[in-house]
């Protein structure tokens, strides 16, 4: 077992340690953050370690972690590019409502300074 340290922020020295293990592979990681969501990010890529290497054949755990990253990169992608075309879509339709308030609220005052 490894036992590597990795720290995710910049006064990593002050941090607490977590240990986690992504396949078979032990790590202390110094952070601040929330050590349960740390140890679930670690099961993740744990996970999705274990699942390529079942698909492939090699048994490099290097290789295995870059496919991984990969991996896991293109789903960060996919969702950063979901967000984005939310992101217009509600832009777009904040413009649209925006605009059919401007007119509901233009015509009650020619309406009533027509009849006046």
């Amino acid at each position: 077992m490894n036992g590597d340290t990795i720290g995710f922020d910049r006064d990593w020295e002050a941090s607490p340690t977590i240990k986690v293990e992504i396949y078979d592979q032990a790590y202390t990681v110094r952070s601040d953050g929330d050590p349960e969501y740390l140890k679930q990010l670690a099961e993740y890529v744990d996970q999705r370690m274990r699942e390529i290497s079942s698909g492939t054949l090699t048994v490099d755990s290097r290789k295995v972690a870059i496919l991984a990253a990969l991996y896991i990169a293109d789903e960060l992608h996919q969702l950063r590019k979901s967000h984005e075309q939310a992101d217009e879509q509600l832009a777009t339709r904040s413009v649209e409502c925006s605009e059919m308030l401007d007119r509901l609220l233009k015509t009650p005052r020619n309406v009533a300074a027509q009849t006046s």
